[in-house]
């Protein structure tokens, strides 16, 4: 009988399309989550209801999820930008990924691919794409706590990795765009443009890669990946002016044209923060997505296409897709 494959995180986007693969290569798969059973079973999954973090009421059930496993796909995360969130970021990241890789030692499990972000590298005032080798953005994401927690995430599972001699080998893939996205932690920002309410064209640029294709890449970081090495996984590099026009073009919404200064982009961004708060009511716009569209998201995927065949789809396609899908959740 072979071995169980278990996907924590493996109702989230990138999670959904990596389980449909790994369904249709053979393998024996397990998830660990909160929900999605109903349409887990229907692909004939086993789920293990829980979290890798403490619940309030007791351990999560991580000796059962892993009986049996010889390998982990670790994708589960929380992806927020509300600095309120900071400390639910770091808990699911930091404390997660220490329990996990605890539990998955003395379980016997031989290795785990994790799931990061091209937001640990691949982040810069520059718009030099940047690859593999560039030193952690330590500084620059300092005020963002989700790439913040994903920093640490990185940091800790190397060293948990090396500690338990687990085979680790880490997918940054960028920002996650096509369809699937049910939670809308990664196509929010196409949706608020479909919507037009995005009023202004960001200074920065952004990388983006089909959900589907991430999830390519990452199973064959299983198979293919070498321990201990990150892969950038990302499409084309944009400035969010080409991107907004290429949405333009998609969807036949009109995209917005006006631009102003980076220093009055933040003022204003601080006033109407304050006051929608004051308001007990969520901002249109915030600080830290103001402070994020202003830099360079752009990165180089050369060594994932080396080394994991990793191969990014027409973005045309993916923007179709993605548009498609949320006016279809929208309706």
């Amino acid at each position: 009988m072979r071995p169980v494959t278990l996907v924590t995180g493996g109702t989230g986007f990138l999670g959904a399309h990596l389980v449909a693969e790994l369904v249709a290569a053979g393998h024996r798969v397990r998830v660990l989550g909160r929900g999605g059973a109903a349409e887990l079973a229907e692909l004939g999954v086993e789920v293990v209801v829980g979290d890798v973090v403490k619940d309030p009421d007791g351990a999560p059930p991580l000796e059962r999820a892993l009986d049996g496993v010889d390998r982990i796909f670790h994708l589960a995360g929380f992806v927020s930008r509300d600095v309120d969130d900071s400390q639910r970021m770091m808990r699911v990241h930091v404390d997660g990924t220490r329990r996990l890789f605890d539990a998955a030692a003395k379980a016997g499990v031989r290795r785990v691919v994790l799931a990061s972000t091209s937001g640990t590298i691949a982040v810069s005032k520059d718009p030099e794409p940047l690859d593999e080798k560039a030193p952690y953005p330590l500084e620059l994401v300092g005020g963002w706590a989700y790439y913040l927690s994903k920093i640490y995430q990185e940091k800790l599972a190397f060293q948990l990795a090396a500690k338990h001699r687990l085979e680790l080998v880490v997918v940054n893939p960028s920002l996650l765009l096509g369809p699937g996205d049910g939670r809308g932690s990664s196509t929010g920002d196409v949706k608020k443009f479909l919507l037009r309410e995005l009023p202004i064209v960001p200074p920065g640029g952004v990388n983006f890669v089909d959900a589907r294709d991430a999830a390519t890449a990452t199973e064959a970081a299983m198979d293919r990946g070498r321990p201990g090495e990150r892969y950038l996984l990302g499409g084309p590099n944009w400035t969010f002016a080409e991107f907004f026009g290429r949405l333009e073009r998609s969807s036949k919404v009109k995209a917005p044209r006006l631009k102003i200064p980076d220093s009055l982009a933040r003022g204003a961004t601080t006033v109407l923060s304050t006051l929608w708060k004051a308001l007990d009511k969520p901002a249109p716009v915030d600080r830290v997505s103001v402070e994020m569209s202003q830099v360079y998201w752009y990165c180089d995927s050369q060594k994932a296409e080396r080394e994991l065949g990793f191969v990014a789809r027409d973005p045309g396609e993916t923007l179709a897709d993605t548009i498609r899908d949320l006016r279809t959740r929208m309706l």
